[in-house]
Order: structure tokens, then sequence, then C-alpha cells
């Protein structure tokens, strides 16, 4: 038995092998397209990207399935067959990610009631890598040695990239002068600095970053160098970002994941995590690309929150939605969102249908705009800790999701979102500042979302969020489509009596026909929020803007969305 356990691991960990191997090819890949301004195929190898964990799970499956004729559990094999992999994994670079491979490839094969830690790795047995000497990822520079003009050029030029810089000296000029002026840490004498950046560089959509850290006597100072493309004279450097709220909203859970070639991913995110302290394992695994390892290190530090805390999961706040039920735990930063077994009369969709919303998300560019999300199967949660009231609604909306094992409760599939304070109820509780800065956001995701040819379909304040950053972000996906599949219309003018008192529209409507007019109506009946949003963002009133961005969409143009405020570019300071 132990040679077939042997063998059942090494096909598992074979699978694992071919997915880090194609993962690692697309990546590396990654710094080319950039070069060469291939922004569509920048988008296309994300969206392909997404798939490849899932699609070695499935060819291992059917390895698994063919070669070994998996048909129940066997217990002592199973334990054998963990035990062969862990033995595999003892020395291997990545042996956190091939733990959550193993799990996936277990959970497929067999029911529920085996995901504990004797057959898969509830707990990881990857905390080896913390007491091993930390692999070198990065490398340090002492600007003492040849000043730092040089230094920093060194530093650029060692990215190796086959595009020369369009004005090097006058951006190295502008780097320095902004770190002066926004780094007090940095203030010092040449040989009191140090300079730690991190060997890989990081891609996503139009964009290569350089990150790293300056180690002075007063402290550690993180910083992001971005850099872009001008598809005719080179590269330059756009911005410098050292504040840590900015450099986690870069990192935020609203992006696309970045492109990185790190063959020690826990290294990477122990690094990052120095850097940006707001952001945990899961998060940071995720940006980097292994949303899959995001999702087992989430679900490890959701059941050690279940251990250390005693409050009940209610519903969350805000109007109740018409598609999804969404409950909170009100101690921990994110919402459960399950879909409804039947929806409201107006919602002519499938639970399929809204799966493939969710799924369109996951493989789009989300331009900072709209929540990611988790997606699980068969979650267990302690019956104990549902509110009567939760319970009941659930059993009420989605009894087909929902079944009680013994003092558990487990529901068949839902999304896993961060949590935000709804727009409709922050704007209430708001000054006026406040209100003017949300709508502006509000205006501004709904621009964003255009540009990245997404129709968010119902605009209602309800369906956005704000961030502890601030931000404005879309999170209702259900009515969601691209551009090319709206027709953007100016709404006739009732002429007679008789049209201007109609109760039902007396012109045709199609389906797909959308009057941006009709924002004002139903998303901001409120008159202190209509005139915040017609300061910032009248355009989105007329079908005219729609539409003009409809065409720019349909041409291929790109926009051009920054993870970074725009005074924080090097435009603005060297305008100055």
């Amino acid at each position: 038995m132990k040679n077939l356990a042997f063998a059942i691991a090494k096909t598992i960990i074979n699978g694992f092998e071919r997915h880090i191997y194609l993962y690692s090819e697309i990546t590396q890949t990654a710094k080319q397209r950039f070069e060469q301004h291939r922004w569509d195929d920048i988008q296309a190898a994300a969206k392909a990207r997404t798939d490849f964990y899932d699609l070695r799970i499935k060819e291992t499956l059917a390895t698994i399935k063919q070669d070994f004729c998996i048909a129940e559990l066997n217990d002592t094999l199973w334990q054998q067959v963990k035990a062969s992999y862990i033995g595999l994994l003892s020395k291997h670079p990545q042996p956190e990610l091939a733990e959550s491979f193993y799990n996936s490839i277990f959970c497929h094969l067999f029911d529920r009631e085996y995901f504990h830690n004797t057959y898969i790795f509830v707990q990881s047995t990857a905390t080896r890598l913390d007491a091993l000497p930390t692999p070198r990822i990065y490398t340090s520079y002492f600007p003492a040695e040849q000043g730092l003009f040089q230094t920093i050029s060194h530093i650029l030029k060692r990215q190796n990239f086959s595009v020369p810089f369009q004005h090097l000296k006058k951006d190295i000029n502008i780097l320095i002068a902004k770190f002066r002026q926004q780094a007090d840490k940095t203030r010092y004498q040449l040989a009191d600095l140090q300079f730690d950046i991190l060997d890989s560089v990081f891609y996503r959509n139009k964009g290569a970053y350089i990150i790293g850290r300056v180690i002075s006597p007063a402290g550690e100072t993180p910083f992001i160098i971005s850099l872009l493309n001008t598809e005719q004279d080179g590269l330059f450097i756009d911005a410098l970002i050292t504040d840590g709220e900015y450099m986690a909203v870069v990192f935020g859970f609203a992006r696309a994941y970045f492109f990185v070639d790190c063959q020690h991913p826990h290294a990477l995110v122990e690094f990052l995590n120095r850097l940006i302290p707001h952001k945990t394992s899961a998060d940071l695994y995720s940006a980097i690309g292994f949303h899959k390892q995001g999702k087992t290190q989430f679900y490890r530090d959701f059941l050690n929150h279940l251990d250390n805390s005693d409050d009940k999961l209610e519903l969350a706040p805000g109007i109740k939605g018409m598609v999804m039920s969404v409950f909170t735990l009100p101690s921990y930063p994110y919402v459960f969102k399950i879909i409804k077994d039947k929806f409201a009369p107006s919602k002519n969709m499938t639970r399929d249908d809204v799966k493939g919303k969710y799924r369109l998300v996951k493989l789009h560019d989300r331009v900072g705009r709209m929540a990611d999300t988790m997606e699980y199967s068969e979650v267990a949660f302690p019956k104990k800790r549902f509110s009567e009231q939760l319970l009941s609604e659930l059993n009420s909306v989605a009894p087909s999701l929902l079944r009680v094992e013994n003092d558990l409760v487990v529901i068949k599939h839902m999304y896993i979102e961060r949590k935000m304070t709804p727009l409709n109820l922050y704007l209430a509780q708001a000054t006026d500042e406040e209100v003017d800065n949300a709508m502006y956001g509000y205006g501004k995701a709904i621009k964003e979302l255009i540009a990245a040819d997404i129709f968010p379909g119902d605009m209602l304040l309800k369906n956005f969020g704000v961030t502890r950053h601030g931000r404005v972000i879309f999170y209702d996906y259900d009515e969601i489509t691209y551009m090319n599949e709206v027709n953007f219309r100016v709404k006739p003018e009732p002429v007679t009596e008789e049209q201007i008192y109609a109760a039902e529209p007396w012109y045709s409507v199609a389906p797909g026909d959308v009057f941006p007019e009709e924002i004002a109506t139903f998303a901001l009946a409120n008159n202190r929020y209509r005139q915040a949003f017609l300061r910032h963002h009248a355009d989105l009133l007329e079908a005219k803007y729609w539409q003009d961005c409809q065409t720019k969409v349909a041409q291929g143009v790109l926009a051009d969305v920054y993870p970074y405020p725009e005074a924080s570019r090097f435009c603005y300071f060297h305008a100055k």
C-alpha cells in the first residue's frame, strides 16, 4: 500500500509542478509584453492565467481517476498518501502552494466529512519555511559607494529592460527630489543609507513597478516606483509612492493581480508584509497572482478568528439585495454572499447567469473599482455562531444551499468579499465635504468601469461601497455587461399632455436601451447628493458621453487608470 500511496502522491505533485511551470512561463513573458506595449496581450494573459490552477486540477484528477480507479476513501491509504506527499515537499521551494493543490485534489474526490487535518492540510506543514534561512529575493545597495545618482541609475539599469529610458537623468533627479520631499526617514548622510530592492519587477496592465525599502537610522521607508512605456520614445518613471496607505491601494483588493517572477512566494509575501503591514498574507498571495493560495490563507485566518471570537453572524446592514443575501461577522472585515433561490420579478436571470457575472469580474481588469471575490463550496460554519434572524432568513431565501450537519451549517456555494460601508449608508452620515468626495468617487468609479469596457448596469448608491481608504468600489455584479451590449439613448421629450402625464414610457424601449439622464432620477434623488455629483460628473447624465466612450472601447483604446493619486505623478512635479 505504501507504493500505491507514493504513486498517488507523486501524481499530485507532478500536476502541481506542471502548474508552476506553465504559471512561471506566462509570468516571465510579462516583461516582454510591457516592453512591446502589447496591452491587449497583457489583458489576455491575465485572463488565461486565472484559470491555470483549475485546469491543472482537472488534468490531475483525470489522471488519478484513470490510473488508480479511486471510487471511495480508503482511510489508511489516504493517510499514507498525505505522509508521502509531505515527504516530497521536504525540500520543495513552494510547499505551501503544493499543499493547497493537494487539498483541491482531495476535496474534489471525497465528501466534505473528510475535510479535516487527518487527510488534508487544514494546518500547513510548510511552517518550516519560517525556521529556514530566508531565500535572497532582493539586492542591497549602498549609495555611499557610488553616490546617490549612480546607485539609482544602477538599480534601474539592472532590471535589464530592452527599451531605453526616455529621459533617465531627469527622472532620477526628480526621484531624488521626491524622496527628500515626502520621506523624512531618508534624509540622512549617504553612509547611513541602504536600499533593498526586490529582484522581481511587478507587472500589471500598462505599468511596471520596482519595489523596495530604504533603511536608515530612523527606520525603514518602503516605496514603490512606477514605470510606464511611452510606446514611442521609451520608458519613464511616472510616480514614487512612499505613503503606506497609497501603497496598500496599489495592492488593493479591487485591482488585477500582478505578474511577478519569483520562485519563493513565501519569502516574497513576508517581505511585502513588512512593507505593507495592513495587508494579510491572504491579500498578498492573491495580489502576486496566487489567488488560490490567497483563498487557503484566508480560510485558515477565518478559522483562527472564529476560535478567538464569540460574536454571531448576522445580516449585513443596508438594503437587502434582490439576487444575493449578504451576511457578516461584526468582528471580521469581510461579508459572505449567497445567491437566492428565487429573485425579484424584475430580475430576469438564473443562478448560473449570476455566477457568470462574477466570473466575468474575476477574469476582467477590475481597475481598482470592482471588488475581488473568493468563491467557495461546501463551507461549514458552527451553527451556534448564527443569529436566529440570519438562519431564518437564509433558510427562507436559499434553502437549496443550506444543510445542517450536527452542530454545523454547511453552505453549498458562496462568495466572500471585503467589507465596505454601503455608499447610501455612508452618505446618510457624511459631512458636506465627505459627500462631495464620495460623489466624486462614485462618478469616477463609473467612468473607470466604462473605460475598462464594463457597463455597471444598476448604478444605485446601495450597489457601491466605501473602503477604509475612502475609495468608492462597485460590488453588485448581477447586471453588469460589456459596453457593446448597451444602446445609450437620449430620453425623448414629451410633447402632448398625454405624454407628459403618462404613467408608463410612451416611447419604445428595447432590451439593452439605457437613458443616462435617469441616473439623476433613480440614483440621485437626494438633492444634496445630486448637486455634489453634478459639480464633478454632469457629463455622465448625457448619452453622448457614454456613446463616445463606447466608440473608444470599440476601437480598442485602453484608458490609463493609475493605482495612485494623480498628484503623485512626476508630470505634476515637473510642471511646478
